[in-house]
């Protein structure tokens, strides 16, 4: 099977495998390597057990889940790429069932990053968007917050609801791509936005915010304070 037929017309996971995705987190992959029988897969899916071994098989390929095959059956785990189909999905359904929230409040602490938020902060494509759609000329640089582990969903959380985005655009040959903003107030006192950027380099647990002023100044704030935000879900 071609590659393009293993993924949906928005790059995901084709449709036709998330049964077998979501029945190997419910039989325990998420969280641990199983042995997994075709057999058992094929009855528990309603298909044939090649149609059964095909679609582990393409799992497999598109790194959705790590497989190794012996005599037993198939010893099975979802990757972290497979986790997140799944946790996105949830996301979705999520929005489409519950009320969203008009606003949500986190707490991180500061951390100091790489320097490429000042550098897409000075980007003219961004600037004149953001103060267009925002209200404010940011200040050039953001303001890194790392969140507590227990709240390692509040970015991808974010990710499934609607924001305030400023275009990517194309300038001397090099794309800049979306950025998704939130409205945001931090400790209670700063009109600033939360940015979720396409090409950070940080991970889940890392949030970026931008305000028209320099917060560490304004706000007193050094690496390791304490900092709440309070987000305005956009409708």
């Amino acid at each position: 099977m071609s590659k393009n037929r293993r993924r949906g017309p928005d790059g995901g996971l084709n449709p036709r495998f998330w049964d077998v995705l979501l029945k190997l987190a419910e039989l325990g992959a998420l969280h641990a390597r199983i042995l997994v029988s075709t057999i058992a897969l094929s009855a528990d899916l309603g298909v044939s057990q090649q149609t059964a071994s095909r679609r582990l098989i393409e799992l497999d390929a598109a790194g959705y889940i790590e497989r190794q095959a012996s005599f037993q059956g198939n010893h099975v785990t979802l990757t972290e790429r497979g986790r997140k189909a799944l946790e996105d999905t949830y996301q979705t359904l999520r929005g489409v069932f519950e009320e969203r929230p008009h606003t949500l409040t986190f707490e991180g602490t500061v951390v100091t990053g790489m320097g490429e938020g000042a550098y897409y902060m000075r980007r003219k494509g961004y600037r004149e968007q953001f103060l267009q759609k925002l209200g404010f000329n940011p200040f050039p640089g953001t303001l890194n917050l790392r969140l507590a582990p227990a709240q390692a969903g509040v970015r991808r959380e974010l990710e499934t609801y609607p924001a305030i985005t400023i275009k990517g655009f194309t300038r001397e040959q090099r794309s800049f791509g979306d950025v998704k903003c939130f409205p945001a107030i931090i400790n209670d006192r700063i009109d600033g936005a939360v940015t979720l950027i396409n090409r950070t380099h940080h991970s889940d647990l890392v949030l970026e915010v931008i305000a028209p002023v320099h917060l560490r100044s304004e706000l007193g704030l050094s690496e390791g304070s304490h900092v709440k935000v309070t987000l305005k879900i956009p409708r």
